[in-house]
């Protein structure tokens, strides 16, 4: 049985005419009989009954042609369900989002982008940087938001704005305050790090950091995962990282002076991207008006 078999049969029933039904789809009256009476021998009953007037359908017929709108409303569903995908409003979006540091837009971008194309399965995973890049290369992520220092020839990227370096200080730390905090004062404190393998490119960038200021940093390794800041929690170490580390903690932020800032992007593989991933990068685009020349064409080129 095929699909141009029910969609005769529908337009003969509809039409009351083999005529009028061959001159609807532009078929030869001949060929829709023939298919007719295949279907009939298909199915094993009788869907028309012939007058001089015309064609009915029988109680047979009447039954099969509900079922053969129902199939025919699926097949056009399931027929869509390509266009779709091939247009970004259907598909899935596997990302990674960086935890040391994390990225404050993120929130916003995947608010944005729900709304935008809410059929679209977004999941999510947040990671050390050194984790999320070696899932993309691997192919179990399809895009990353983390800091330019993961940006490599092998992925391509949007830029997505910068944030300030900022000193993550405990309540009860010596340091608590809100105004800018001189690079001078964190002098012989103590910074927390990941010290995990995946989490060494911002490690170095910590250290890189605070050696660029004139400082010898002294870091110490944090917990693993969420318990990353704990100490720093407890006012026993401090920090750096953005306002949104603080988020799950107890914890002030003071912004660096001199002010330092960070660059994030999202970053994929430079292969060809799925239209899903390619109306999440037009996103990410919108939300950031001042986005560079370069990331504006690094978009035009996957569209």
């Amino acid at each position: 049985m095929e699909l141009r078999h029910l969609r005769s049969f529908v337009a003969i029933a509809e039409e009351r005419s083999f005529t009028r039904a061959a001159e609807r789809l532009w078929v030869a009256q001949p060929g829709l009989s023939t298919q007719i009476r295949r279907l009939e021998r298909e199915l094993g009953v009788q869907l028309f009954e012939r007058h001089a007037r015309g064609v009915y359908l029988t109680d047979a017929g009447e039954l099969f042609l509900e079922r053969a709108r129902a199939a025919l409303a699926a097949a056009e569903v399931a027929r869509a369900t390509g266009d779709d995908i091939e247009s970004g409003t259907l598909g899935s979006v596997r990302l990674g989002l960086s935890s040391a540091p994390r990225w404050g837009g993120a929130a916003e971008l995947l608010d944005a982008f729900a709304h935008a194309r809410p059929a679209v399965e977004v999941s999510v995973l947040e990671s050390y940087g050194g984790a999320l890049a070696r899932d993309l290369r691997d192919g179990r992520l399809d895009a990353m938001i983390v800091p330019s220092i993961f940006a490599s020839p092998e992925f391509r990227g949007v830029a997505l704005g910068s944030e300030p370096w900022t000193v993550l200080v405990g309540a009860g730390h010596k340091l608590v305050g809100e105004s800018p905090l001189p690079a001078d004062e964190l002098r012989g404190e103590e910074i927390v790090v990941t010290g995990h393998r995946d989490g060494g490119a911002y490690d170095r960038a910590v250290a890189d950091t605070l050696s660029g200021l004139g400082l010898s940093p002294v870091l110490r390794p944090g917990g693993p995962g969420p318990a990353l800041l704990t100490d720093v929690a407890a006012g026993e170490a401090l920090a750096l990282g953005t306002v949104a580390c603080a988020a799950d903690f107890n914890i002030a932020t003071r912004t660096l002076d001199p002010r330092l800032t960070l660059r994030f992007e999202l970053l994929w593989h430079a292969g060809t991207p799925s239209p899903a991933l390619v109306e999440l990068i037009r996103t990410a685009e919108e939300q950031q008006p001042r986005a560079t020349h370069a990331a504006r064409a690094a978009l035009r080129a996957v569209a």
